[in-house]
């Protein structure tokens, strides 16, 4: 009978190496996971920063008539708050016809600035008819920057 004799082989691995593979390991898996995260989680971050907005922000116009003037309307918006409201167009001939539209529009714009609903806006009795013109337009200017909530 043949015995075979086992050479026992020695391995020396350094701690160093050690600690170098188990870090190099730990990096790799936390950048497939951040990779997966980024490019697999799109459609919910999407709907989560479209959710917690009422407006799509920028700068949105409406065109309001008064008798033969044609005033344009103009509303600033962040994604939850109106920041101005005025109107573009007037001349002087359209102050003169309508004196009670610019101090309406900004008696109106310094509520809606301050953070008030525009359906609970003060109307002053002097300028019922104005502003109640002046706020259909707000809101109609308001329906085209809300957004849309797709579930």
């Amino acid at each position: 009978m043949v015995r075979y004799m086992a050479k026992t082989k020695i391995f020396v691995i350094h701690l160093k190496e050690i600690i170098y593979t188990a870090l190099f390991a730990g990096l790799g898996i936390l950048l497939i996971i951040l990779l997966l995260i980024m490019f697999f989680n799109k459609k919910d971050d999407a709907t989560t920063t479209m959710t917690g907005s009422i407006y799509t922000p920028g700068v949105y116009t409406t065109t309001l008539a008064l008798n033969d003037t044609a005033l344009n309307l103009e509303v600033v918006l962040d994604k939850n708050h109106i920041n101005s409201v005025k109107l573009v167009n007037i001349d002087e001939a359209t102050t003169t016809m309508f004196p009670l539209v610019e101090p309406s529009l900004e008696e109106i714009e310094e509520q809606l600035v301050d953070g008030v609903d525009i359906d609970s806006l003060e109307i002053s009795e002097d300028s019922k008819y104005t502003q109640t013109l002046l706020i259909d337009a707000i809101k109609a200017t308001l329906v085209k920057a809300s957004v849309v909530t797709v579930e």
